[in-house]
């Protein structure tokens, strides 16, 4: 998508405390606090700055970039659908990713930190802009509707954090600068359901892209209740059909893959997104190439016009031969040959073997450069910058309709849920099952959602996560949320760390 990226109007360094790590960010959009409000423009840069907060961040400490490095390859990895195996000396990287695949990580864990980082320093730019607020000349009254906007993108961070670190500090006060303790993971709980309810009737009741509308929080409020037993042990699969009963005007496109094109941005399916646009300085949005092997780009352009590639994530050995032949989503995966479009012949590797990627990985920490199925569900285009331009898709209208028929197999009505698995079917080519179940839907959750970045939490729902799989035992129920980053505990005497990891 081509966005606008608003210049600063000023640039601050900023030490945010709150983040509990010597986390050093750039605080972009700010005012003299005499002088904000005073026109559209300077609100529009200030909120502006916590939705590109979204897009996350790198630096010396931790690589914190939801679309890859390693917020998204940490979810991945630890579920069921990807991995990252060691191809000789490459992807060892001090053994997390071999560790995260076998659910025996650590708080020293450099993708658990870079997971932490992305949730607390979006936060951090969240209060700071706030407090701009705060002590702006806008009305109360205007205040209102921003308040909201910002609250519910923090709510939307905290999700994150209730989802993988449980038990986390709630802070909400810029000028706090005392070391948070922990809240505990039903407090945090009830701060997300309690922000977006309260935001709700102040957002704006259309479709506004890439923005918190009132169906964004209507669709988190859903996730949250959808996983509410699996966050602190009170179902409420009826209060998540109501939620999702709320999102309106949107609809699943007939292909499935349109949502995930370079232009995405006209999807009616997508609910909210992250934009990207490299032409604007937009980083992190990289994927593609952590995934393909360091040759595809000859069979992405004739001339080799493609971004190198790392030859790391891809699918577990199984999920490629979970979905059917006839179903259109198996394209989200390259498999097989992959041939040298300016030869015609299959691409030749260094040691002289085919380029055919294979389901299956013989030796997960010694694998071969071509095995293990790649990510393919981003367009791919020849041309293509390092920095992609697709817009990161978050929420997306067959969530709603997914969540709304589980919900109703688990109240015991899957009759229920039959018209809501029937146009997910449709579009994939697949057909309706004789029975909707619990395992029919989780397989289904992975065929519809195959690396989204939602897998780890679906499996702990269904309760997949704790049986053992490829590479994998059983899992401890208490590796159901990680460790609090073993950095973050050593600058803050206040927090204790999760249950079942050491201090």
């Amino acid at each position: 998508m081509k966005i606008k990226i608003i210049a600063a109007i000023v640039i601050a360094s900023t030490l945010f405390t709150y983040s509990c790590t010597d986390l050093e960010e750039d605080l972009y959009d700010r005012v003299e606090d005499g002088d904000f409000g005073q026109t559209p423009g300077e609100i529009q840069a200030l909120v502006g700055g916590a939705y590109s907060s979204l897009r996350g961040f790198g630096d010396a400490i931790s690589n914190s970039y939801p679309t890859c490095e390693y917020v998204f390859f940490l979810n991945e990895v630890a579920s069921d659908e990807a991995t990252i195996p060691t191809r000789g000396t490459d992807w060892y990287d001090g053994g997390q990713y071999q560790d995260a695949q076998r659910h025996t990580w650590n708080a020293d864990n450099r993708m658990i930190l870079s997971s932490w980082r992305y949730c607390y320093a979006g936060i951090a730019k969240i209060n700071s802009i706030i407090y701009q607020i705060d002590k702006s000349n806008l009305s109360a009254e205007a205040k209102a509707p921003i308040y909201a906007e910002l609250k519910s993108i923090r709510a939307y961070y905290y999700y994150i954090l209730l989802d993988m670190f449980g038990n986390v500090p709630i802070v909400t006060n810029f000028e706090d600068v005392g070391l948070p303790s922990n809240s505990t993971r039903q407090q945090v709980y009830d701060f997300v359901e309690s922000e977006l309810l309260e935001s709700l009737p102040l957002l704006p009741s259309g479709k506004v892209y890439s923005k918190f509308t009132q169906s964004v929080a209507y669709s988190l409020l859903a996730r949250l209740y959808l996983n509410s037993e699996a966050f602190v042990g009170v179902a409420r699969w009826q209060d998540c059909i109501d939620m999702c009963q709320n999102v309106t005007g949107y609809s699943l496109t007939p292909d499935y893959f349109a949502s995930f094109l370079t232009a995405n941005h006209t999807s009616p399916e997508i609910i909210f997104a992250i934009p990207y646009d490299s032409a604007a300085g937009t980083v992190g949005n990289y994927g593609s190439s952590m995934s393909f092997h360091y040759l595809q780009k000859l069979a992405v352009s004739a001339t080799g016009d493609y971004q190198w590639s790392a030859n790391g994530i891809c699918a577990q050995p199984g999920v490629f031969s979970t979905f059917e032949d006839t179903d259109k989503r198996k394209k989200a995966m390259l498999a097989g040959d992959q041939i040298n479009l300016a030869t015609g012949n299959v691409i030749m590797m260094d040691n002289g073997e085919p380029l055919t990627y294979t389901e299956e990985i013989t030796n997960f920490t010694n694998a071969k450069q071509n095995e293990g199925v790649r990510l393919h569900k981003y367009e791919v285009k020849a041309g293509e910058k390092w920095e992609r331009d697709h817009d990161w898709v978050v929420i997306r209208y067959a969530e709603i309709l997914m969540m709304q028929a589980e919900c109703y197999v688990r109240l015991g009505s899957p009759g229920l849920a039959a018209p809501f698995v029937e146009q997910i079917t449709l579009r994939a080519g697949t057909e309706m099952p004789a029975t909707i179940d619990l395992a029919f839907l989780d397989k289904e959750l992975l065929r519809e959602f195959i690396f989204e970045g939602r897998r780890r939490t679906d499996n702990i729902r269904f309760g997949t996560f704790f049986q053992p799989w490829w590479e994998k035992g059983t899992t401890p129920a208490t590796r159901a949320i990680f460790p609090i980053p073993a950095s973050v505990l050593s600058t803050n005497s206040n927090l204790n760390q999760n249950p079942g990891y050491p201090n």
